[in-house]
């Protein structure tokens, strides 16, 4: 039997690497001026990372200079004490920083490291996945990224309008639309598919006018060129004779004279072989699919935020998960039309309904408040009566459990003064002047069941959205 002394054998190398004896490698790490130097062995850096390896062997130098600016300090800090040590500690990182780990430990060939980071992300940190999904998708399509792969395209199967209705379709690499469209379980109907490759496609290709009439020859050429590698997984001879016409035929300088044959004697005789490759159709869980659903139109919560608040209006018991029965109309972004509660109360005068939400600069808390009222300009220091409206801190990488905060003094529910661009939920959430250039805004605790936020502070915004919230027709 062989006993084996990990414990002290990982803190006499973490040791080491604290008081660098003999180090032969300086690392230059992040850029200024956030950056920071470490002192190493090539032994130990090349003995656990393929990538020290190679840098290396480049290198003749006795002392050995790397630079790594693509690093942050704080994430190096975190590898290279796994390096040493084999430990990694999560629990005081954010999110990001830990998805940040992820894509280093990757660059650093740490496979150990790579697979263990996306565990622990999918297990604890789905909620900033999903808020962050355009970014994780973007960088997270390698053959190392299993894990975190197999959670997007369960996401992206069961809600194909996260991607296919996002502006960010048309910026995927191809390798990533290619493992999307792969999908036997896509909740997508297969005429729509081949719209969104073409709309991908032909974003690919600027030049290419944009009515189809006015197309050469070339121009087919250029476009087949492009979706050579994404053709092969369209399910052809799983469209309607009615969509084939309509969505094939305008295209037909695209096919393969073989496939477009096959495609044709399909058309007219359902039961007659052909020798094109038949893929098998796509599992879709209701026949009754809807043709696409709702997406939320904001730069600051995600659909899941948005099924929680919509839960919460509802008061429902058991929350909407996936299933979104209204829609939110954006009416005002900040960013857009200006910060000044006054554009709030222009805007949206004579509005009910409505949601705000705002992300508190420097902290990146998401707040906010819905209001079943009209907003009244015009009108100057009045309280108004709503056993409906509530404040709330919605979940992020920084608080695990989102806060709701019901009205208590119906009578006080409601504070508008537009004057003097007063806006309040009771003394709950007071919102003042410019959100963004002023910090005057403030929490507080009157006439809600509780805080959202553990301090009274004053607080300006990143951001801040208002929609209005109508059932679906």
């Amino acid at each position: 039997m062989t006993t084996k002394f990990y414990d002290r054998l990982s803190n006499d190398l973490t040791q080491l690497l604290e008081n660098p004896i003999d180090h032969n490698v300086i690392i230059e790490v992040g850029e200024a001026p956030i950056n920071q130097i470490f002192k190493a062995h090539s032994y130990i850096l090349q003995s656990r990372s393929t990538y020290f390896k190679k840098r290396f062997n480049e290198t003749l130098f006795n002392v050995k200079k790397l630079k790594i600016p693509n690093i942050s300090v704080k994430v190096f800090n975190s590898i290279i004490k796994y390096i040493y040590g084999g430990t990694i500690s999560l629990e005081k990182l954010e999110s990001s920083i830990i998805f940040d780990l992820l894509i280093a430990s990757f660059e650093l060939d740490l496979d150990e490291l790579v697979e263990h980071l996306q565990t622990h992300l999918v297990t604890n940190n789905a909620s900033w996945l999903k808020l962050n999904f355009a970014q994780v998708i973007q960088k997270s399509y390698h053959k190392n990224f299993e894990i975190i792969q197999n959670f997007c395209n369960n996401i992206i199967a069961k809600n194909p309008d996260t991607i296919f209705e996002s502006e960010n379709l048309n910026s995927l690499p191809e390798d990533v639309l290619i493992s999307i469209i792969k999908l036997d379980d896509l909740q997508l109907e297969e005429d729509k598919i081949w719209d969104y490759v073409i709309q991908w496609g032909r974003a690919r290709n600027p030049n290419v006018p944009a009515n189809l009439n006015e197309w050469t020859s070339d121009n087919f050429l250029t476009l087949k060129t492009t979706l050579k590698n994404c053709f092969p997984h369209i399910r052809y001879f799983n469209i309607s004779s009615e969509q084939i016409i309509e969505k094939f035929y305008p295209y037909q300088q695209l096919f393969e004279p073989k496939l477009w044959s096959d495609i044709n004697i399909k058309l007219l005789s359902h039961n007659k072989p052909i020798s094109s490759t038949i893929l098998p159709p796509r599992k879709i869980i209701s026949s009754n699919l809807p043709t696409r659903t709702i997406r939320i139109p904001s730069n600051i919560i995600s659909n899941e935020h948005a099924l929680e608040i919509l839960s919460w209006i509802c008061r429902k018991e058991t929350p909407y998960t996936e299933s979104n029965p209204y829609e939110f109309k954006l009416l005002v972004r900040g960013s857009r039309d200006g910060f000044d509660v006054k554009n709030i109360y222009e805007i949206c005068d004579k509005v009910s309904n409505t949601v705000i939400v705002l992300k508190v600069e420097g902290t990146g808390e998401i707040i906010g408040g819905y209001n079943p009222l009209e907003i009244r300009n015009n009108i100057n220091r009045k309280y108004f009566y709503s056993k409906d409206s509530f404040v709330f801190s919605l979940k992020t990488e920084n608080l695990k459990n989102s806060i709701i905060s019901r009205v208590k003094d119906f009578n006080r529910a409601i504070y508008y003064y537009s004057s003097m661009q007063y806006l309040d939920f009771g003394s709950a959430l007071n919102l003042r002047d410019n959100l963004k250039a002023q910090k005057n805004s403030y929490y507080g605790i009157l006439n809600y069941e509780k805080p959202i936020h553990s301090n009274e502070d004053v607080f300006s915004v990143e951001e801040f959205e208002i929609f209005k919230i109508s059932p679906l027709k």
